[in-house]
């Protein structure tokens, strides 16, 4: 099942270098990682890049420390910012490629940004991509999202039987919640939590499982919250 997963990454920063390394070690084969940003010194503690990294685009880092991971996984970056049409590149790519059925591809896009448009735009286009009003939500695909601040680690995912419903409500504009998820210092250790996190998502969709929409772990207090209104 792995072989026959693509996925984006939009984000490789704390979170998102994290989630990279842990899918290129477990053998996911197709990862397409998307990021306008280079790595500056602010990044080498908080985001686990080596200092042999600094001044390189983040992308090309994380490149290279998952093929020394992986060197058989099928890596493609983009130093930029994510656009709407790269999902259905992703998809596009992935059909013309293969000879397989396509019924067999599992298509992933993993939302590790900490900007609340940025979430809105990729949602937007995994949706176009993926729900229609003919043919519903494609159970080929899967979406997460990851928030983090520098003690919680928050992941929704959605998938055509969890989530799809919950998510977009979760896309409060700026000024209407609390942001700490998004702006609070940033910790290598939570990162790395939000990451297995999210790979738990991910392995519980390729085993055919139900994901969970909603999960929020308090790393000082050892308190999960799940699927609770209070996360909304």
């Amino acid at each position: 099942m792995l072989e026959k997963t693509h996925a984006i990454v939009v984000g490789v920063g704390a979170i998102g270098r994290q989630l990279a390394l842990q899918l290129s070690s477990v053998g996911a084969k197709n990862l397409w990682f998307i990021d306008p940003d280079t790595v500056e010194i602010e990044n080498l503690g908080a985001q686990g890049f080596l200092e042999s990294d600094m001044g390189k685009p983040k992308v090309g880092a994380v490149l290279e420390m998952c093929l020394a991971l992986n060197g058989q996984v099928n890596i493609k970056i983009s130093q930029t910012k994510f656009r709407k049409e790269f999902v259905r590149t992703m998809v596009e790519a992935a059909e013309s490629s293969e000879d397989d059925d396509p019924s067999a591809f599992r298509y992933i896009v993993f939302s590790c940004v900490d900007d609340m448009k940025a979430r809105k735009s990729i949602w937007t286009a995994f949706t176009d991509m993926f729900i229609s009003e003919e043919f519903g939500f494609d159970p080929r695909a899967l979406f997460v999202d990851s928030r983090m601040g520098s003690e919680t680690a928050r992941v929704l995912a959605v998938s055509s039987t969890s989530g799809v419903d919950y998510y977009p409500r979760t896309l409060f504009e700026a000024r209407d919640g609390l942001q700490q998820s998004c702006t609070s210092k940033t910790t290598i250790y939570c990162a790395n939590l939000a990451a297995a996190m999210i790979m738990g998502q991910f392995s519980k969709f390729l085993r055919g499982m139900m994901v969970d929409r909603d999960i929020l772990y308090n790393i000082f207090t050892a308190d999960m919250m799940h699927d609770s209104e209070d996360l909304v």
